[in-house]
């Protein structure tokens, strides 16, 4: 498991989300899917903090080789303006809540 700060700031502000899935993973006993990487910070009451630069962090995860990218459905728009190049190597998942991100993330 790593965790890793994926804004061009490295700021880790947008860490809330992974972590949460990474400690339930841990409980859980079972493993996120490999090749992703999920971003999207959560308040102190739970509720999702927008993300602003999802188009940074698309370019840099393709650039690490991430296959699949994990971010909050309030990104699909920011998303729409990322190369053709880039849509074709990275496929975005889209999660409505830190619950749903941790459906996705499992796969199963």
């Amino acid at each position: 498991m790593q965790v890793r700060a994926m804004d061009a700031a490295k700021s880790g502000s947008s860490l809330g989300v992974p972590l949460l899935l990474a400690f339930c993973s841990a409980i859980l006993g079972k493993s996120l899917k490999g090749g992703i990487a999920v971003v999207g910070g959560l308040t102190i009451g739970g509720s999702l903090e927008p993300l602003h630069s999802a188009v940074d962090v698309a370019e840099l995860a393709a650039e690490k080789g991430v296959q699949t990218l994990v971010v909050p459905v309030s990104c699909r728009r920011q998303l729409n303006e990322i190369s053709d190049d880039l849509a074709a190597r990275l496929a975005i998942v889209y999660y409505t809540d830190a619950r749903d991100a941790l459906l996705k993330a499992l796969g199963n």
